[in-house]
C-alpha cells in the first residue's frame, strides 16, 4: 500500500468511517435514542376529526354534565387560587403586542349627588397577552386550522368566522397540575429544558395524582419566576414539553394543556430544530386541544395540591383568536 493509501486509511479509521463507513458505538447509541423528526401528518391522517368533520370544539366535547359535577366535589375548603397574571404594560411581549391604558379625564355629572365617572381606553391585543388561551384559528398547518378547515374560507374583516374563542365558552372541570419543577427541586427549570415523558410520570407519581379523561393539565416549570422581572430572557427561550410529552399527554384526553411559561411547549427544541413550535400545530391544529400560556402556578404548588375544581371563562370576543382569561383553581 503506498504512503498516500496508508494515511487516507489512518484517517478514516480515526474518524470511524473505515469498513464501510461504520459509526462507533456511542455515535450508534445516539442515533438509535434519538427521536424521530416530527412532521405534520398530511390532511388526510388528520381529518376529519374523531368528533367528524363538522366539529368545531374539539377536545371541549369531553367538558359534560359529569365532568362539571365531578369537579365540584374536588371543593372542599372553598380556597381561591388565581392563576393568572395582572394585565399591566410591563408584561413580557412578543413583538408589536402591546398593553396601554389611557385613564379618561373624570366627568362630575352636572346634579347635586355630585357623581363623578372615571374610565380608561385599554390599546392591546386581547387574544394574545397575559395569561391566555389559544383557539384553534391561531394556529394552523399550511393554510388549514383544525379538521383541515382553510384559513380562507374562515376569516373576515371582523374575525373568524368559525371556531372563534367566542365560541368555547364557559370551562368547569377537573384541574391537574404536574410539578416538574418540584420534582426536579429547581426554582425553575434550564432556559431550554425539554420535558420528557418521564419527568411528566415522575412528578405525577411523586404527587400521586393521575390523568383523567376531560382534565385541564397545568405543567409547572417555575419560568414565571421571570415574569416582569426578566421579560427578555422570559420570551427569549423556555423550558417546557416536547412532542413525545405532548402526545403523552395527549392521548390521556385532556381538553387543555397549559403551563407557566409562553408557548407551553419548550422553546427552542432541541430535539425537533427543523420544525417551528410543533406542539402547537399538534395540540391545536392535529387534536383540537387549546392551549393555555403564561400562567401563574408557583401559589397553587404551594397549596401542595394537585387536582381542584378549574373554572375559566373566556372572553366573548367574537371571531377571536384567542382571549386574555384570568383562570381560577378552587380547593
Amino acid at each position: 500500500m503506498s504512503l498516500s493509501r496508508r494515511f487516507f486509511a489512518h484517517c478514516l479509521a480515526c474518524a470511524g468511517l473505515a469498513g464501510g463507513f461504520r459509526a462507533t458505538k456511542a455515535q450508534a447509541q445516539a442515533q438509535a435514542q434519538a427521536p424521530a423528526p416530527w412532521s405534520p401528518p398530511a390532511a388526510a391522517d388528520r381529518c376529519p376529526s374523531k368528533w367528524g368533520a363538522a366539529d368545531v370544539r374539539g377536545s371541549m366535547n369531553l367538558q359534560t354534565a359529569d365532568q362539571v359535577q365531578k369537579a365540584t366535589r374536588l371543593i372542599r375548603t372553598g380556597r381561591v387560587v388565581e392563576l393568572g397574571h395582572t394585565l399591566e404594560p410591563a408584561m413580557p411581549f412578543f413583538g408589536t403586542r402591546r398593553f396601554d391604558v389611557h385613564l379618561k379625564q373624570m366627568f362630575m355629572n352636572p346634579q347635586a349627588s355630585r357623581r363623578g365617572s372615571n374610565e380608561e381606553l385599554v390599546v392591546t391585543e386581547l387574544g394574545q397577552v397575559g395569561t391566555q388561551l389559544d383557539a384553534f384559528p391561531h394556529q394552523t398547518i399550511g393554510d388549514e386550522t383544525y379538521n383541515c378547515n382553510k384559513v380562507s374560507e374562515i376569516s373576515s374583516r371582523g374575525g373568524f368566522t368559525k371556531m372563534g374563542v367566542d365560541g368555547i365558552g364557559q370551562v368547569f372541570t377537573r384541574g391537574v397540575l404536574i410539578d416538574v419543577a418540584k420534582q426536579k427541586g429547581v426554582r425553575t427549570l434550564g432556559d431550554d429544558y425539554e420535558i420528557t415523558v418521564d419527568d411528566l410520570q415522575q412528578a405525577m407519581s411523586r404527587q400521586n395524582v393521575r390523568i383523567e379523561r376531560g382534565d385541564v393539565v397545568l405543567i409547572r416549570t417555575g419560568w414565571d419566576a421571570l415574569w416582569g422581572r426578566e421579560n427578555a430572557r422570559y420570551v427569549g427561550s423556555c423550558p417546557g414539553i416536547g412532542v413525545a410529552a405532548a402526545e403523552w399527554l395527549i392521548r390521556q384526553e385532556p381538553i387543555i394543556l397549559g403551563s407557566d411559561n409562553w408557548p407551553v411547549e419548550v422553546s427552542p427544541s432541541k430535539t425537533m430544530p427543523h420544525a417551528s413550535l410543533p406542539v402547537h400545530q399538534i395540540a391545536l391544529a392535529v387534536n383540537g386541544v387549546h392551549l393555555l400560556e403564561n400562567m401563574r402556578l408557583n401559589d397553587l404548588s404551594e397549596t401542595g395540591q394537585s387536582e381542584f375544581a378549574f373554572i375559566m371563562q373566556p372572553l366573548k370576543m367574537k371571531g377571536g383568536s384567542g382571549s386574555t382569561v384570568a383562570p381560577t383553581a378552587v380547593l
